[in-house]
Order: structure tokens, then sequence, then C-alpha cells
């Protein structure tokens, strides 16, 4: 049987984001898998260099809505390392606070579309309604639902409030009963075995060679997470347990977040009850010429920030690493051999973010520059006037 290319997107029901990924099968096996990135790019790491420290915080942010306070959080940090300076231990607190609020709700976001992706309804359904409970205890405690703008150089831009911690842990422990019963929905369920287990196996011999981040390589028996191999936040001084399984599938893949996401409410209600008095920002004026590197564990593995002070008040350099930059090459190890029907979910299974991995670099023969910020500006804008044009829109 000649061998035959399936595109799945750049625009697909089951994925998220736009990215474009050709199958090349025989029959029903997938014997071949290529991707192409890029659909996504905004410049952000030019757009950072041109807005001053603290504004850089507001930018980053919108990497990701579901990764809004990961990214800060390594950017703050990478800052920080500059100065080689510790922020205060309340705001240490409360970064770990909101940073396992946004571990809680991108699992179960991952967990809810996982089930549509399934056609399990029941488990979408279920987990949407309890992402609002963990939204609205984001709101309570920051202001917002998502991006929480809460982090800033040198600790935190607002105080939590103590009047607020009785309502925010009845609203964290209203959740739990629903997790469990999804928990053991999906434990248990015999479809569910039959559709995860064994499905898109990444070795621990794959993790490793892949360099896989997060839940991708914990679930292959990879005990590796930056809160706990250089502990940061408040991870050092709260008890929580690393999640690591062994089998390597989409299903010990779930498995790992489900129960993940019971660490993390852990970790929020001993922040809250142990939450130490004193300031919450060093009030960080200048950054002295420097390199500094920052890293937090978000949800999908380690996020990773490199930032460049030449002594003036921005930065000249800004470089960003997403998790799934390493674990979207698992891919090649997971899906050939699976079938066509498989595919899908497995790519699914990395909980891939691509607004965070996107990135862009232009490159003449001659090593002549291309392109200015400002001519992809103005070729940005000319497009838009073209598809204004197009549609008959003034």
């Amino acid at each position: 049987m000649a061998k035959s290319v399936i595109p799945i997107g750049p625009y697909h029901p089951l994925q998220e984001e736009p990215e474009f990924f050709t199958l090349t099968v025989d029959g029903e096996t997938v014997v071949d898998i290529d991707v192409q990135i890029g659909y996504n790019h905004r410049g952000i790491e030019k757009l950072s260099e041109m807005k001053t420290f603290d504004q850089s915080t507001f930018v980053i942010e919108r990497i990701c809505g579901i990764c809004s306070t990961s990214h800060p959080f390594a950017y703050t940090r990478a800052v920080e390392d500059i100065i080689s300076v510790e922020v205060p231990e309340r705001a240490k607190y409360i970064r770990t606070i909101v940073a396992e609020g946004e571990r809680i709700h991108s699992h179960l976001l991952w967990l809810g579309l996982a089930g549509h992706f399934l056609g399990y309804n029941t488990i979408y359904m279920w987990v949407w309604k309890l992402r609002e409970e963990i939204n609205d205890v984001m709101e309570i405690l920051t202001g917002n639902r998502q991006h929480y703008a809460m982090f800033k150089p040198g600790g935190v831009r607002r105080d939590l409030n103590a009047e607020d911690f009785p309502l925010v842990t009845k609203k964290i422990d209203s959740i739990i009963p629903t997790l469990d019963r999804i928990k053991k929905a999906i434990l248990d369920d015999p479809v569910l075995h039959a559709r995860l287990k064994g499905i898109g196996v990444l070795t621990k011999e794959a993790a490793i060679e892949y360099c896989a981040l997060g839940p991708t390589s914990r679930a292959s028996g990879v005990a590796k997470d930056v809160r706990k191999n250089s502990p940061y936040g408040a991870y050092d001084r709260v008890d929580w347990d690393m999640i690591v399984t062994e089998k390597g599938d989409v299903f010990d893949k779930a498995v790992v977040r489900i129960l993940e996401t019971y660490e993390s409410i852990k970790i929020i209600k001993t922040c809250l009850k142990d939450l130490p008095d004193g300031e919450i920002d060093l009030n960080i004026k200048n950054i002295p010429p420097g390199e500094g590197i920052g890293s937090h564990e978000a949800p999908r593995g380690e996020t990773f920030h490199y930032v460049k002070s030449d002594g003036t008040n921005r930065p000249v350099r800004h470089k960003v690493r997403a998790p799934t930059f390493m674990n979207l090459p698992t891919c090649k190890a997971t899906v050939i051999g699976e079938t066509v029907s498989d595919a899908t979910i497995i790519l699914a299974g990395i909980d891939p973010c691509y607004c965070c991995t996107e990135r862009m670099a232009a490159r003449s023969v001659s090593g002549k520059k291309l392109f200015n910020s400002k001519d992809l500006i103005r070729l940005s804008q000319q497009k838009t006037e073209t598809i204004k044009r197009k549609m008959g829109v003034k």
C-alpha cells in the first residue's frame, strides 16, 4: 500500500492553537511526522526590549493566558539574579500561592480538553465548572481571573487580604469532592483505559534524550521538578510531593496532572496558613549592567528566561524558552507507530502551549540584517490593510 500524507492544522478542532503537523501514514499507521511552527509569533522578546524592566513584566505576562504567571515568575527571578537579591519572605509565599492557583486551572483545562478530544464530554463539563471555582479564588486574591499582574522585579505588586482567606479556603476545599469524582471516573473507566493506556509511550530513555520537561517527563519516570531540584519561592518551606509515574503513556500523563492538582491545593492552603508578616517589595530602582537567568516550574515544565542589562532602564536582550519548545519534538518518539486516530490525543498529551513556544529568526546569506523592528511593524500593518480592503472593511 502506498504511503499517504495527512495534514493536521494549522487550524483544527482538536488543537486549541494553530500548528501544522504532517503525518505520513501507511494505511492507518503513522510512519513519520513533521511539525511546522510559527503561526503565533508576535515578537514578544523584541517588544520586551523596547519596554522598561517593570513594563516588560506586563508584556511577557501576555505570552500566554494560561501561563500568565509562569513567565513573570521566571522573568522577575532573572532580573533579581542580575542584582543578586532575594525578595521578602511574604512575597515568596504570595508568588507561590498565585503560581499554584495557575497550575490548578491549567491542569484542569488540559483535563477538560482531553475529555472533549476523546468524546467524554461529561468530564469536560465537570472540569469546566470546577475551573470556575479556582478562577473565582484567583479573582478574590489578585483581583483578576487571569493575567493576575501580581509580579514585579523585587517582589509583588499587591498584598493579600487575610479577611479573604476563609472564603478562599472554603472554595478550594469545595473542589476536592468533584476532583475526587473526576479522578475516580478516569482511573476506573475501562473505556478510557483502553483509549489511553499504552498509547503514545515516551520511555524514560527517550524523555531524557529529548530533554522533556514537566508532567511529560515525570510521567516517564524522570523525577525532575525545578520546585524540588532548585527550590525557590516558598517551595522549600511547605510539605508537598513530586508526582512521578513510570509508564510514559497518555494515561500516566493524565494521572500526573490530576495528582499534581491535589499537591497544588495542599501548597496553597499551607502557604495561606503560614503566610509570614513583613514587606512584599524591595522597591528596586535601578538595574546594574549584567546578565541573569530565572526559571519556574510552569504547569507544562520548566520555563526559562535570560535577561541582559546594560545599566539603562530596559533590557538589551530578553530570551524566553518555554517548556513546549522542549516537549514538542517528543512526537517523533510517541506518534510514529501509532494509529491516525490516536495521533491527536498523543500530540495533546504534552499539553502544548504554542503561544509560549513561537520564535522566529530571519537571517540572510550575506549576513546583513533583513528587517528591523520598525520594518516588521510596517509589514504587519500593511498586511492588515490589505485584508481589510479584500473584506470591504473601511
